[in-house]
């Protein structure tokens, strides 16, 4: 049997939260997605309202349980608050990429199957990840509705007024774990997905004055399009990012999405304006990138009024800024991001700013100490 599972990129991401359509509005509101589908007690599908969002190739299903019944989504939200239930890869066959990644250890939490009407079928088969995070094969080729059966259009037509915000597709997603955890899962996506480690950092290579943390990059061999990091504590004077996480969140789970733009200027300012907050950057981060004189197209005081860091890699870089937390809870994010010149990394030179302003917000949650 080929190792290979026929991978074509990401799908779409699922949400388990409090209420889908708050949700929902959130995300048209900021950042300008279209509201494009809707499942529920209108569709025929009972105890679960869901809305799928699309912006060019960067797609969401928001759910939410509508009766206490719909247990899989009641004790996620209950243990989680508002996150990640599911990310999905769209794949050549779904059968295929199961079983091979089942041959090669990854652990089964739904076998292959079809879900039909009138308009074709979309088959579905999910691997477990994390705590009570899983990833989904699909494949939807077959299907010519909305999404996929028991998706129908918005009950309401839903225009809300938003800024264009350019954004386009998932560039990679981020997993928080507990310590000791790292080279499990990385190996796990390795082996059952036919990843490869393609960034490893390790002690002292991320870190700050207070904190620091240990990460290895996981990506897809059957093309780069597929990119996940993968983070965990490392021991530091206070309480890291990764530890705050793993306290409000109960365990190791999906910390943010980075969503890719081609000119995260206009993106940024098209964010503020619809309402994003963003963490915020030192003017000294900004007086560096001048004295370093580094060849980027953008202009460094353009990227200084809008908070955007910048970080050079070989011949390329990469530009990106990070929302501060989306819900009650600090444990979900966005991340917008702008590879130039085939830029591959993940920002190592913007680390420092990068945490620092995390750990500003940490102290005004009162979470940046650690438990005596």
């Amino acid at each position: 049997m080929s190792d290979k599972l026929g991978i074509l990129g990401y799908d779409y991401v699922e949400f388990f939260v409090g209420s889908a359509k708050m949700w929902a509005y959130w995300h048209a509101k900021t950042l300008g997605m279209d509201i494009v589908g809707y499942s529920g007690s209108e569709t025929g599908v009972k105890g679960r309202t869901s809305y799928f969002l699309v912006k060019n190739n960067f797609k969401l299903v928001i759910t939410a349980a509508s009766k206490p019944s719909e247990y899989e989504i009641t004790s996620f939200v209950s243990k989680h608050g508002d996150g990640v239930k599911r990310w999905s890869l769209k794949v050549k066959d779904v059968n295929t990429a199961f079983e091979n990644a089942i041959s090669n250890g990854a652990i089964p939490e739904r076998a292959p199957q079809k879900s039909e009407d009138e308009k074709g079928w979309v088959e579905e088969a999910a691997i477990k990840l994390y705590d009570d995070a899983e990833i989904v094969f699909v494949n939807r080729e077959n299907y010519n509705g909305i999404f996929m059966p028991g998706f129908g259009k918005p009950i309401q037509d839903i225009q809300l007024k938003a800024e264009e915000t350019g954004l386009m597709a998932i560039d990679h997603i981020v997993g928080n774990v507990r310590i000791n955890e790292m080279n499990l899962w990385a190996n796990y996506l390795n082996k059952s997905l036919n990843f490869e480690t393609f960034i490893d950092f390790g002690p002292g290579d991320i870190s700050t004055k207070y904190s620091a943390l240990l990460s290895k990059v996981v990506r897809s061999k059957e093309g780069a399009s597929v990119k996940n990091p993968i983070n965990e504590p490392y021991e530091g004077i206070k309480k890291s990012q990764i530890e705050e996480y793993i306290d409000v969140y109960l365990g190791s789970g999906i910390q943010h999405i980075a969503v890719a733009t081609p000119d995260i200027i206009k993106t940024i300012a098209a964010l503020r304006a619809n309402g994003a907050e963003f963490l915020s950057v030192p003017d000294t981060y900004y007086d560096g990138l001048k004295e370093r004189g580094m060849d980027v197209t953008e202009d460094i005081d353009e990227l200084k009024k809008n908070g955007i860091l910048c970080d050079t890699e070989g011949d390329g870089y990469l530009l990106q800024l990070f929302t501060k937390p989306i819900s009650d809870r600090p444990s979900f994010f966005y991340e917008i991001i702008q590879r130039r010149k085939g830029a591959q990394g993940f920002g190592q030179g913007n680390f420092q700013a990068l945490f620092e302003s995390i750990e500003k917000d940490q102290d005004l949650r009162g979470s940046l100490e650690k438990n005596k």
